[in-house]
């Protein structure tokens, strides 16, 4: 494999790796361009092992040794290499996670393609901070949900903050972008979902109280941090479901109440 040695921050030849920390350019840029980030060699590992394909590999020369089985299957792919100076010139901060690589970003799953055999969907809407939307894909990955769809606004989940969250496993939960919000609900029940909507209503039901009822196909869509649930979307589901709480708390962090709602909502034979 021929190793690139980086000169200069305006090598042409590194434009996918420029100012990785503008995250309003890079959420346009990379869906725009096809392509991803993957950060840290942990993650690139879990990408190339879902199937994705590297444009691109980017390191400092002392983490050549750690990806010599990785550079052997993919002679083709250029690595760029240079000091950690110069990579964080290049990228915007410091480089200690080993490799990056950018990655051709796959095909999107036609929805339908998506949904069949699925028991358990999460759906979010319009959840922007990519903490939590990597957060919610790692819980949702662990705890056995079967997709997840993000509606229009939605942070995107293979932004590079999203998958270094997410320990790389948005990589094994498909998932899909809607088109039409909160209209695409209705895809969902016709395919026999029930939607129930993650929010703090006065008619809510507790949550083992739907995890008691046990849904065949169930949907359950998490609101955005701030404003919570919009009212559309209330209206198109089919209930709201609460986590009882105590001391006086009256919510949880959108991440850590997925984690609690995943488990307990979970298909029982």
């Amino acid at each position: 494999m021929t190793f690139h040695y980086l000169e200069s921050a305006a090598d042409p030849r590194v434009s996918d790796y420029t100012q990785l920390t503008d995250v309003h350019l890079r959420k346009l840029r990379e869906p725009a361009e096809g392509m991803y980030i993957a950060e840290s060699s942990r993650v690139l590992r879990r990408a190339l092992a879902a199937g994705h394909r590297p444009r691109s590999f980017f390191l400092a020369e002392k983490w050549l040794p750690d990806l010599a089985d990785i550079f052997e299957q993919y002679p083709d792919v250029p690595a760029y290499i240079g000091s950690a100076g110069l990579l964080e010139e290049i990228t915007g901060f410091h480089l200690h996670r080993g490799a990056m690589a950018a990655m051709h970003r796959p095909a999107p799953v036609p929805l339908p393609e998506l949904l069949s055999g699925a028991r358990r969907v999460a759906v979010l809407e319009d959840i922007v901070d990519h903490t939590n939307v990597g957060a919610i894909f790692r819980s949702a990955a662990a705890l056995g949900v079967d997709a997840v769809l993000v509606s229009p606004r939605c942070g995107d989940p293979l932004y590079r903050r999203s998958v270094r969250v997410s320990m790389g496993t948005v990589f094994q939960v498909p998932w899909a972008r809607l088109e039409s919000w909160p209209g695409d609900l209705a895809v969902l029940r016709d395919q026999g979902f029930t939607v129930a909507a993650m929010e703090l209503t006065g008619d809510a039901v507790d949550l083992d109280d739907l995890a008691a009822r046990n849904p065949e196909r169930l949907a359950l869509v998490l609101g955005t941090e701030g404003a919570g649930m919009s009212a559309e979307t209330l209206a198109a589901v089919d209930l709201a479901v609460k986590i009882p709480m105590r001391a006086g708390v009256d919510s949880l962090n959108v991440a850590a109440a997925s984690a609690v709602a995943f488990w307990e909502l979970r298909p029982r034979a």
